[in-house]
């Protein structure tokens, strides 16, 4: 909405509008040189209350800076206070979920003597009760009556609305009795919004109350409002209510108006009564009142129960009557299709429509490019996807989210980039949910260059986006205004990372000869010599690399972040904070890492993501106690979880160190009514756990349930399956296995090669070798998971040749030994006594690859203890910081003790020293 100044409500005598631009311009877009409140001093503008204001309405998505300039701008000699300016901030606080700011700036707004508006009284109630707390915005409501403020429609209407979204029914009514008293009615909206609640609550006398005064009072048509009514009662279940009041229209002899039957169909097949939705479809038949809406309403519901073959016979019953189904009744059974593998049908399906001249929607056409995704049809998924601009269609941003959704199921990252290209070609803004899904696919897929690409992108997309928002074209007319009198106060909540100007690129040198000096002395005093030598200007993007490069030296990293945040040009961001958390949790340096999200909040850096990081690494260690503690005191501060934040705390509740089942299973099902869609890795993780402490009844749940969130059954049963098999429950495998009643092959080749191990492990060999030739004859080969399995049996066997043998097989037909692999083979090697054909086959790894990871070094030095190698075993350590791998406490005491009992207390010591340093070197007790 673009507003004048007078339409503001704000008489100025002259053009304040390029002062705010300069202003806001070194506000938002802070150089890299000069700090933000250095270059305000020496501007020579004018910062009157009014002026300040504006600037601060433009700086509402981006709140750390709104009070970074706020703390400055009241220091400034002679600066005066308004409530309007208050009132800004306040808004800008709650918008952010920053309720400590609000808390300080309501005691600085008493301290100045800044009278509260009826702005600031809705903006308290209206904030509050977005962030759920309903006592709050209570408690302001009266100290408002308390304070001599009228309470007009526009209070009663915000505090209704807040206890409805609350689900407070029996508060909400109290509150409307009083309106009704003084002779105030609502608006249509909320009127609905009203009887939603009231019915849910079971209510009858309050929905007809509510009913007959939208009637009496507000003059809305009575068949208008019985639609309404009876609407309420379907959403809520109380479908014996809803006929009721169906059966009382009769008697009445009201004509039942036909939206009326659509109404209570929808009720009907929500509440699973499709019987009796059909019987209301045939009086509809007789009636001669139906339409294709009804069919696509009873359609739905049979899909909703998983019955496609009920839904497909009506869909052509439908057809056989005359009707044209609409184009969302043929999306929805396509998308049936697609999820069931019956690609074909789903495609017959848009082919009929095209023919049909049914008019295609967005939904119709990126159904049908999810459809050919899926079977890894790419090209056809572009053409059709191109084919909305031939049809008038502008894709939208979730069009192209829901392709790159779907690429990334199938693990095609080089068409996400293109996917990425076509956005910023199209003008649409790429959002960081966007590049966080980009980022997270990548990462799974271990595309490490990819991932530092698609971050660049994202930094250049962050600094196009600002430098557009303050360029003079940018703002020319276009003021961002908060209307705070509003009477909904309803506006987009955007979360913004803080932005800074960064360059493309940072010099590489530059980042090499910082990371040579972090990592040259454990002396702080000859490092920063070292620092201040170097003469380099830091970058936001120059910083971070640094911190990732150095963070296995966690002491200097951190000392280093302190030091950089104090040079003149240079201030840290939301990126930077959470860096140096990750190290400091890493570190096992919680106290530092909680240190470190309280200075960032004092600095107005935004915390949503640290609150992830800080449960990440508490759940890491084992701190499952501490990491829920973190994840509810998150949820109190108003700041909801992200699909990552319950990824990490659900994985580090399901580990074994800190396991904790009960509460891991209840944080998966609010996951699942949160919207979001765990990842495989989280599945499998989830699903092993439950298998491994006998909760099949909730794993076979769960199994079931991940249709309805988009997963296929061959898919969603062979992690059920696998996730048996490594629980060693073979037995429960196979019968879900037979009983299971999807595309057989399909399940088979997700899962044989779980059944190939879990059977080989069980010593049922010549099984196991029949499941292989089984598979073969389906044209399915062994996978290097299978392989790896036959190796580690031959090993186990003592039948070294055959071991071997697999291994050469392995690499004659092309299929890549993976760590595992190796790790399988120095293991077998180990255990056979051949240690130094086990280090032939480890340097074998370092110098070919694949890289031995953390895995492979933890179970060799096991190995070489358990040999009494333990003197070699204390070389690998060595060779794991080299490799930049941090060796864990169990590896020390592996070694430690290994040496002991060998007569080795010298070196013993040596270790125990090795591992002090290295906590010392990681964690940071004082920083400068």
């Amino acid at each position: 909405m673009v507003l004048d100044d007078t339409q503001m409500g704000n008489s100025v005598e002259f053009d304040v509008s390029p002062v705010v631009h300069e202003i806001t311009k070194i506000v938002r877009a802070e150089n890299a040189l000069i700090s933000m409140e250095e270059q305000l001093e020496k501007s020579g503008l004018s910062f009157e209350p009014e002026i300040v204001e504006k600037v601060l309405k433009r700086c509402f998505k981006v709140p750390h800076l709104a009070f970074r300039f706020f703390n400055w701008v009241k220091l400034r000699e002679g600066f005066c206070y308004t409530t309007e300016i208050f009132n800004t901030m306040l808004y800008i606080g709650g918008e952010a979920n920053e309720h400590g700011w609000v808390e300080k700036l309501l005691e600085e707004m008493e301290e100045k003597s800044c009278k509260k508006d009826i702005k600031t009284w809705t903006i308290l109630i209206s904030q509050y009760g977005k962030s759920k707390l309903i006592g709050k915005a209570l408690e302001v409501f009266e100290n408002m009556k308390k304070c001599g403020f009228e309470t007009d429609t526009t209070a009663y209407s915000m505090v209704i609305r807040v206890l409805c979204n609350a689900d407070k029914g029996d508060l909400a009514m109290e509150f409307y009795k009083e309106m009704v008293e003084k002779e105030m009615s609502l608006d249509l909206n909320l009127y609905k919004m009203l009887l939603n609640c009231v019915a849910k609550s079971g209510d009858n006398n309050a929905v007809h109350l509510v009913a007959d005064n939208m009637t009496r009072v507000s003059e809305i048509p009575e068949q208008e409002v019985y639609g309404y009514v009876l609407k309420s009662l379907c959403i809520s279940g109380r479908i014996k209510e809803a006929l009721e009041l169906i059966r009382d229209l009769k008697k009445k002899e009201l004509s039942l108006d036909p939206r009326y039957f659509e109404i209570l169909i929808k009720g009907l097949c929500r509440a699973n009564r499709i019987a009796d939705a059909l019987e209301i479809l045939d009086i509809m038949k007789r009636r001669r009142l139906v339409s294709e809406k009804v069919y696509e309403i009873i359609i739905n519901g049979h899909l909703r129960r998983n019955d496609l073959s009920k839904a497909l016979d009506l869909f052509q019953s439908m057809k056989e009557s005359g009707y044209l189904p609409t184009a969302s009744t043929y999306t929805d059974l396509m998308q049936r299709l697609f999820r069931l593998k019956e690609y074909k049908k789903g495609c017959d399906l848009y082919n009929e429509m095209m023919e049909k001249g049914v008019e295609l929607d967005t939904v119709a056409i990126m159904a049908m490019v999810a459809g050919h995704v899926g079977q890894n049809h790419i090209s056809e998924a572009w053409k059709v996807f191109n084919s909305m601009e031939e049809r008038g269609i502008r894709p939208t941003r979730k069009a192209y989210l829901i392709f790159i959704k779907e690429l990334g199921k199938v693990g095609r990252t080089d068409e996400i980039f293109r996917v990425l290209c076509e956005m910023k070609e199209a003008k649409i803004g790429i959002r960081d949910e966007i590049f966080r899904l980009v980022v997270s696919c990548m990462e799974r897929s271990r595309e490490t260059d990819n991932v530092e690409k698609v971050k660049q992108m994202r930094r250049i997309s962050e600094l196009c986006s600002l430098t557009e928002e303050v360029s003079d074209s940018g703002f020319k007319g276009q003021e961002l205004l908060l209307d705070l009198g509003d009477k909904h106060l309803e506006y987009e909540r955007t979360d913004c990372q803080q932005v800074h100007s960064l360059s493309n690129a940072f010099n590489k040198q530059d980042m090499e000869e910082v990371h040579r000096i972090l990592s040259s002395s454990k002396d702080w005093t000859i490092i920063e010599e070292g620092l201040k030598r170097c003469n380099i200007k830091f970058t936001l993007e120059l910083v971070l690399e640094i911190l990732r490069k150095s963070s296995l030296h966690g002491k200097n990293a951190l000392n280093f972040f302190s030091w950089v945040g104090k040079q003149a040009g240079y201030q840290h961001t939301s990126e930077t904070y959470n860096m140096a958390i990750k190290i400091s949790g890493c570190g096992k340096d919680f106290m530092n890492m909680r240190r470190l999200f309280y200075e960032m909040k004092r600095r107005g850096c935004l915390v949503s993501d640290a609150w992830t990081i800080m449960i990440m690494q508490y759940g890491r260690t084992g701190l499952t106690e501490i990491a829920l503690r973190t994840f509810t005191e998150m949820k109190t501060n108003g700041f909801n979880p992200t699909a990552s934040t319950y990824k990490y705390l659900i994985i580090s509740l399901c580990g074994r160190k800190g396991r904790k089942v009960d509460e891991a299973v209840k944080i998966f099902q609010e996951m699942i009514r949160s919207g979001y869609t765990p990842d495989k890795e989280l599945l499998e993780m989830y699903l092993g756990c439950l298998c491994e402490v006998g909760k099949l009844l909730e794993a076979r749940n769960c199994t079931e349930s991940l249709s309805k969130i988009g997963f296929s059954a061959p898919l969603s049963y062979s992690l059920y399956i696998r996730a048996l098999c490594r629980a060693e429950r073979l037995k429960e495998a196979l019968e879900v296995l037979d009983d299971v009643r999807t595309e057989q092959s399909s399940l088979d080749q997700h899962v044989y090669g779980s059944l190939v191990h879990a059977l080989l492990r069980k010593g049922l060999f010549e099984q196991a070798l029949a499941k292989v030739d089984s598979m073969k004859q389906a044209s399915i080969h062994p996978t290097v998971h299978v392989y790896t399995s036959l190796i580690v049996h031959f090993f186990k066997e003592r039948q070294i040749r055959s071991a071997l043998g697999i291994f050469a097989k392995m690499e004659k037909e092309g299929c890549q030994p993976t760590t595992i692999t190796y790790s399988a083979m120095i293991h077998g090697y180990m255990n056979m006594g051949k240690v130094a054909d086990a280090w032939n086959f480890f340097h074998h790894m370092k110098i070919n690859g694949p890289e031995p990871d953390f895995k492979t070094y933890s179970m060799f030095i096991n190995c070489l203890s358990k040999a009494s190698k333990s003197e070699e075993a204390m070389k690998l350590l060595s060779e794991m910081r080299n490799s930049g791998i941090v060796p864990s406490t169990v590896n020390f005491r592996t070694v430690f003790h290994g040496l002991n009992r060998e007569g080795k207390q010298c070196l013993a010591q040596t270790v125990l020293t090795q591992k002090s340093a290295l906590k010392s070197e990681r964690k940071c007790s004082t920083l400068i």
